[in-house]
């Protein structure tokens, strides 16, 4: 039976020649992950359960990266728990502050997730890691706590939706842009429990870091993972990174998807979700009036030194407006460091803005950035749900990190073309 890149990578990983839509299957798991806040939760699962020793604690990664550094006792103790656990179990990829960062940036960095995985997270954004070729999902922490010990998970196996991309971006048009006019074109829940498998020559022109960001949100769309083919730009990617061999899916020419959209990416220009969902996505020229409080550019979803290089061309030699405060959080410590050598930093302060060690933070109104009743933020994570950011009388808007840099100098969501 033909199958899709996602079938494909599944029935490899069930000791089966092939699986359908709605299947029920145990699938063998190459690497896991929690951070913060899920792997106390699934450290307590695991050993309720009489668990003594992971599966491999080589294909395990435990990151600190949500409420560091610490905010408060709570986050402290939560942190805690999770490095003497580390410690217990001789964890090999164990990140903490200072070392590590934000999590669905940092694996691939790190070369920890190669193509033809299963990777499972106790984190919804663990579908980041399709960008590379792979099959990964969230799920909740009890079930990453029986992934820890048996080093398998029991999936449905999805159906799945094409996404065919053509032409070429233009200026100032990246991967968040991309993601969020698909969104505001099929919904919140537009593909979901399905997979989302992008391809078309379009994906030529986008990098590594556009894929991550267009995979990391097909959660968003209510997606099981998103997923891209191999290619060059994976190739390269992982070139000097991968720390092991990897195993390279495709789809078959005839296989069955649950549907087809086709995107021009040529057409695009750079796109702003509207409180208070990521489907209410317009291009930044239709926004109107809107003032800003904040803009924060980071996440795992824009955080990457190329996120911060497309942030910084706009913020050279011009000041932040002086109602907005401009918060830049690189996902990892190398974006962080690049960001220092490259000048990055420097634009960012010398504009007014503040350039932060890698955390999750603001994102989602943990810390360094939360919103107050009436405040109006422009950020380049994922989520503009009410009161994801603080106060539920804040509103926040998304976009990315080219909007963002514009928006921050102008202090109103303008398009880059106008402030370039």
């Amino acid at each position: 039976m033909p199958m899709t890149l996602t079938e494909r990578i599944l029935a490899a990983h069930c000791g089966q020649a092939e699986v359908k839509p709605g299947q029920f299957i145990s699938a063998r798991v190459d690497f896991a992950l929690a951070n913060d806040i899920t792997a106390p939760l699934a450290i307590k699962s695991f050993r309720e359960m009489g668990a003594q020793r992971l599966f491999d604690r080589q294909r395990v990664a435990l990151v600190l990266d949500h409420y560091v550094p610490a905010k408060d006792i709570a986050s402290a103790a939560q942190s805690k728990q999770v490095r003497d656990f580390a410690l217990q179990q001789a964890i090999t990829h164990f990140f903490d502050v200072g070392r590590g960062g934000v999590e669905h940036i940092l694996l691939p960095e790190e070369g920890l997730v190669v193509p033809g995985d299963v990777v499972i997270g106790a984190d919804s954004h663990t579908c980041t890691y399709g960008a590379l070729g792979l099959f990964s999902t969230g799920v909740g922490s009890s079930d990453l706590a029986a992934v820890l010990a048996l080093g398998e998970c029991w999936l449905m196996v999805p159906a799945s939706i094409k996404f065919v991309l053509t032409g070429k971006p233009g200026p100032w048009v990246c991967g968040k842009d991309v993601i969020l006019h698909i969104i505001g074109k099929i919904g919140v829940s537009g593909a979901l429990y399905q997979a989302m498998e992008f391809g078309g020559d379009g994906l030529a022109h986008l990098s590594m870091s556009d894929r991550l960001t267009i995979a990391n949100m097909a959660i968003e769309a209510g997606g099981k993972n998103g997923i891209f083919p191999v290619d060059e730009v994976t190739r390269q990617y992982l070139r000097g990174r991968a720390r092991r061999e990897w195993k390279e899916y495709g789809p078959d020419p005839n296989a069955s998807y649950a549907g087809e959209h086709r995107v021009d990416l040529s057409t695009l220009e750079p796109q702003v979700a509207l409180p208070h969902l990521p489907e209410n996505s317009v291009p930044a020229s239709k926004v109107g009036e809107v003032t800003l409080d904040q803009v924060l550019i980071g996440s795992c979803t824009n955080g990457t030194v190329e996120d911060l290089r497309l942030a910084a061309r706009l913020l050279k030699g011009r000041k932040v407006h002086p109602r907005v405060r401009l918060i830049v959080i690189p996902a990892t410590v190398r974006a962080f460091s690049q960001g220092i050598a490259e000048g990055i930093a420097q634009a960012v302060v010398a504009a007014g803005g503040v350039y932060s060690t890698p955390t999750c933070g603001p994102c989602l109104g943990g810390h360094m950035g939360v919103l107050a009743a009436g405040e109006r933020c422009l950020a380049t994570s994922n989520r503009n749900f009410k009161g994801r950011m603080g106060d539920p009388a804040s509103e926040v808007y998304l976009s990315g990190p080219a909007v963002a840099a514009a928006s921050a100098v102008a202090g109103k969501i303008i398009p880059p073309a106008d402030l370039a």
